[in-house]
């Protein structure tokens, strides 16, 4: 059984990648750019996939309630969304507190060598 029955690769990819995984990126590094933590990023997906789900229904005729794909979505939503605010959430990091952090990859953050001791 196939996960689209009614659409191309490209259709697949243009709907959930290039538009519910645009709409992911902005959420999650919203999300970052309010402080608020990575589950809320990925809790705002769930309404996404559904909306994401909604747009392979209306414009390709898919099925609209399919656990399945719909899952697969979301999943690919959530991913998109927390590594979004991870690397938003990095640089806030070491953009505020510049004089205790320096950039550890693009995901991540350390304590910088000539950070002050802790009292």
């Amino acid at each position: 059984m196939s996960l689209y029955s009614n659409e191309s690769i490209f259709q697949v990819l243009f709907v959930t990648l290039v538009l519910g995984g645009g709409c992911a990126l902005l959420a999650g590094r919203a999300i970052a750019l309010t402080w608020r933590g990575i589950g809320i990023a990925a809790i705002a997906m769930v309404p996404l996939g559904l909306a994401v789900r909604f747009v392979h229904f209306a414009l390709f005729n898919e099925i609209l309630l399919q656990p399945r794909t719909y899952i697969i979505e979301t999943a690919i939503l959530i991913a998109v969304s927390c590594l979004s605010f991870q690397r938003t959430r990095a640089q806030q990091m070491v953009r505020q507190y510049y004089w205790l952090y320096e950039p550890n990859g693009p995901l991540g953050w350390r304590l910088r060598q000539d950070a002050p001791a802790r009292a």
